[in-house]
């Protein structure tokens, strides 16, 4: 192919004694006519491309009936009312409704799509106020992480004149007076910089209805580490706000508190606490009952355990360990009806357990089969326990369990979109460059054979102690009845088998993640599955980093890779917005012993002049300010610089899109390009 030119500048950095090129420099600069010339001519080869693409119409037909089902999230319960999302198909974004109760018809709160006429404007997040009269929501442009928050009265569906603005990284947490809430929240950043911007100072305030954000008060930040966040939660009873404070992207924290006293008038600027001031290892708060808060963490348990503080003696010597490390590490945790709620994972398949306050089991909560649990919520004042659950093949259902009676009722469930029973899923396991057992769970038509031409794309992440479950994706069917195959693979990094499994894949050790994911596309191999002409590789954000380091270091093994909003400058990466936060887990550049290890994988720095890479569709989105798309600009122009034969290496560039945000009809459309373009270069054709 021929590729739009891109110049290459004279930058030379340089690293202690080590010089290193960055002859791309310029696209970071996001904002600057030449790079958006740059992203038009690269949008038009690309498109060029992806519109000869025999199956592109049919995939995004065939994803479009897929996705067209009605589909409910987890409700949220306030003063007896049920606030939940729910899309009836092909909405651009899922409205917020309340119930009045359990079995009353539901009303609608909030409708996203009426923000913006593209759907560029997105619902971030929301939180109804104790009392339920009220809601506070925060909106995004263009999905961005950034947001302003707008108060809505639930009866009247008219909104206050409040805006609360710079808003990222943020819980919403009420008072119990429904007076007003805690949040978090930056300072603007520097005109024409939004995106980009360097993230610091996050601090905590409290809003008052009905006043201006100049009036908030400021509750708690940290001077002397900029780059911390700092989070903060109400207690279900309301008399106590909770405050982690985290140095970078992993779970470990300090947890302070502050006593509200009355929750009925409570005194928010009250004095804070510490309960644990040092950061080494992960300290959730679940719930409390009077002035015993019960913990989620991993101190001396890289499985993690609930443990209970009293908040009248919160020195380590008190603690109680209510529920020890068990075989299987807990994903999640929350309090119900008097009962600790468990969620954890055997062989990344998940199971839910119930023990009481002092830790004793009282039995299992069943699960309608073998999948993944997607969310657990459960209030300290009711039996009912809320939970998502998931397959490769069965769509995302919520259900309510009653701890009272052991029911298990499903709530507003959807219709399968599909036949499950022409498919299967299998759990299967492959062995790591050093021994280490990799498991991965492969979904395809009945009856696959083993004569290596299956085409197959393996999904991973391999990252930030956040675990792949073996769940639903909408448009993963469109390419089973195709005749392809889907893989999830659980590679180190995650937290599949807990903190220890994290560890084994990050700072130093992050290589480790690249070999399990070599791993398995071997073993396929070996088994005959599969070849490499008929194999494909997907992975977003921290798994677009894991796609672009695995082309690169085994380019025979690969004939596609789809890298998605990929960290691809690792020498870079914490110049921009929140990237220092990541530093925990990647390492920084700056750090000499860290330098030499990040240089070795970093997808940037890796690319090798005369080599036939795989067939490459880099995706990025305009208003990305989490990666930033710079790292996807300057990797594929590097690519296409290097690439040594006709396979193509292109970039797709969402406008009004960010990092995770896309709406349906544009999130359709980007899958079946993806889709598409795997199943030109892995030799599928179209069915008769």
């Amino acid at each position: 192919m021929r590729y739009p030119e891109t110049r290459q500048g004279e930058v030379v950095d340089q690293y202690g004694s080590i010089s290193v090129a960055d002859p791309y420099r310029w696209l970071e600069d996001l904002d600057s006519p030449e790079v958006a010339a740059w992203v038009g001519a690269q949008n038009a080869a690309t498109f060029a491309h992806l519109e000869r693409l025999p199956l592109r119409e049919h995939l995004k037909n065939r994803l479009t009936e897929l996705w067209d089902y009605a589909r409910t999230s987890l409700p949220v319960v306030e003063n007896g009312r049920l606030f939940y999302a729910r899309n009836t198909g092909l909405q651009r974004q899922s409205p917020i409704y309340v119930r009045t109760g359990l079995f009353d018809p539901p009303s609608m709160v909030i409708d996203p799509n009426l923000l913006s006429p593209d759907g560029s404007v997105s619902l971030a997040q929301y939180a109804p106020s104790p009392d339920a009269r009220l809601i506070v929501y925060g909106i995004a442009e263009g999905g961005a992480d950034w947001e302003t928050l707008r108060i809505r009265n639930v009866a009247s569906g008219a909104d206050l004149v409040d805006t609360v603005a710079w808003v990222r990284f943020s819980e919403i947490a009420w008072t119990h007076d429904s007076r007003g809430f805690f949040y978090s929240r930056y300072p603007e950043p520097p005109a024409g910089k939004v995106l980009e911007a360097a993230l610091a100072h996050q601090a905590i305030y409290y809003h008052v209805v009905g006043t201006p954000q100049s009036d908030d008060i400021l509750i708690y930040q940290r001077q002397d580490h900029p780059s911390w966040i700092v989070n903060a939660t109400v207690s279900e009873d309301g008399r106590y706000v909770f405050i982690r404070t985290y140095r970078g992207a992993d779970n470990n924290n300090q947890l302070h508190f502050i006593n509200l006293g009355n929750p009925a008038s409570p005194k928010v600027t009250a004095e804070i606490k510490p309960i644990v001031e040092s950061i080494d290892a992960e300290y959730t708060p679940i719930g409390n009952y009077h002035t015993r808060v019960y913990l989620r963490s991993d101190k001396d348990a890289a499985k993690r355990r609930i443990i209970a503080i009293d908040l009248e003696n919160p020195h380590p010597s008190a603690w109680k360990v209510v529920v020890p490390e068990q075989a299987h590490a807990i994903e999640d945790a929350a309090l119900a009806g008097g009962r600790i709620v468990i969620h954890s994972l055997a062989d990344v398949q998940s199971r839910i357990d119930v023990f009481n306050l002092d830790g004793a089991r009282e039995g299992e909560i069943p699960l309608p089969g073998v999948g993944a649990v997607t969310d657990l919520y459960g209030r300290a004042d009711s039996y009912d326990v809320w939970f998502s659950f998931s397959s490769p093949l069965s769509p995302v259902t919520v259900y309510r369990y009653d701890l009272a009676s052991r029911s298990r009722v499903p709530f507003e469930a959807p219709q399968p979109p599909i036949d499950p029973s022409l498919f299967e899923t299998r759990a299967m396991v492959a062995t790591s460059k050093d021994g280490t057992r990799v498991p991965f769970f492969m979904t395809s038509r009945k009856g696959l054979k083993q004569d290596g031409r299956n085409p197959i794309v393996l999904y991973g992440y391999g990252g930030f102690s956040i675990s792949v479950l073996p769940f639903y994706r909408s448009d993963v069917p469109a390419w089973l009845e195709l005749g392809g195959v889907f893989v999830s693979v659980n590679i180190r990094g995650g937290a599949e088998y807990g903190e220890a499994w994290h560890k084994a894949g990050y700072l130093e050790k992050k290589q480790n993640v690249f070999d399990d994911f070599i791993a398995v596309a071997e073993h396929l191999v070996k088994q005959k599955f599969t070849s490499p002409d008929r194999l494909g590789i997907m992975g977003g954000s921290n798994g677009g980093l894991l796609v672009g380091a695995v082309m690169e270091q085994r380019p025979d093994l690969f004939a596609v890779a789809l890298p998605a909003v990929g960290v691809m400058d690792m020498l870079r990466y914490d110049q921009f917005t929140g990237g220092k936060l990541w530093a925990t887990e990647y390492g920084s550049s700056s750090d000499p012993k860290q330098f030499a290890f990040l240089i070795k994988y970093s997808p940037l720095h890796n690319v090798r002049a005369g080599t036939c890479y795989p067939a490459t569709l880099v995706t990025t989105a305009d208003h990305d300010d989490r990666v930033v798309p710079s790292h996807s600009f300057k990797f594929i122009a590097a690519l296409q610089a290097a690439q040594a034969c006709e396979r193509p290496v292109l970039i797709r560039v969402e406008t009004q899109g960010s990092h995770a945000y896309r709406p349906t009809d544009r999130l359709i459309a980007e899958r079946a390009d993806q889709w598409a373009f795997a199943a030109q270069h892995l030799g599928v054709r179209p069915l008769p």
